[in-house]
């Protein structure tokens, strides 16, 4: 009897091995003299000691950083550009038996994509159209990796680098684009003063009374700055009656 303590000691100590701890957010994927048996966790399960192994896999989310790739535009324009990328393990069994490194993949087939949908857009569609490669980029890796186990979840372009040279034409052309709104507005501004003016140059001459108003009015106006110059103001009926006059002469 004395002799079997050890054994039965050793028998408990390796069928107590067997037993394995995932966390809430990991899986096991469990491997039967190499062949895939099940996906085991979260919490306490047990797989067989020497017969079965494990390769354990977190289905967080995780964020990759693409680094800056040069690449050439539709519109041949050389710029280098960066975007980071958030994917989730959504099968684990697959993340492990279909790729052999799921996370290289996805990095590599992500950068490839990024510099193939950089190239067929022009520059102006680049920096004007982020979400809508965002959304491009996200749809065409994700069709890709799906069959991995693995959500794509979101891709954002971070920076956009341009030639100095470009960046120069750019700033021009910014330039002569507010110049040009600038004069436009200033145009449509005359125009109306043009018009209210003419209006009220009408109504005027409608009411001689409201035009000695407005010829009493621009000499108070003008007594406000302390102008010492003298002016005269003759009434509209003499200016009137002297027309008349000058004209009959002129007709004789």
């Amino acid at each position: 009897m004395m002799t079997l303590l050890p054994i039965i000691g050793i028998i408990i100590l390796i069928l107590l091995s067997g037993f394995r701890i995932a966390q809430e957010y990991q899986r096991a994927i469990v491997f039967r003299l190499g062949r895939f048996t099940n996906v085991k966790g979260p919490g306490l399960y047990w797989i067989i000691p020497f017969i079965e192994r494990q390769q354990t896999v977190d289905i967080r989310t995780k964020t990759v950083d693409l680094e800056q790739q040069e690449t050439i535009t539709k519109d041949s324009v050389t710029i280098k550009v960066n975007a980071v990328m958030w994917f989730k393990i959504t099968n684990p069994e697959d993340a492990i038996i279909k790729v052999a490194d799921y996370n290289k993949a996805v990095y590599q087939f992500s950068v490839t994509a990024l510099r193939n949908i950089i190239g067929q857009h022009s520059l102006d569609e680049v920096l004007r159209g982020r979400e809508q490669i965002n959304a491009t980029l996200q749809k065409i890796v994700d069709a890709a990796t799906n069959s991995w186990g693995i959500k794509i979840e979101m891709v954002e372009m971070k920076d956009v680098e341009i030639p100095e040279a470009m960046q120069r034409a750019m700033a021009r052309e910014a330039e002569a684009i507010r110049e040009k709104r600038a004069r436009i507005v200033k145009a449509e501004a005359e125009l109306e003063a043009s018009i209210k003016l003419t209006q009220g140059a009408a109504e005027m001459e409608k009411s001689p009374i409201a035009l000695e108003l407005r010829r009493m009015q621009m000499l108070s106006e003008i007594g406000i700055d302390n102008n010492t110059t003298t002016i005269v103001l003759v009434p509209s009926d003499f200016s009137n009656a002297a027309r008349s006059f000058t004209e009959m002469v002129a007709k004789q």
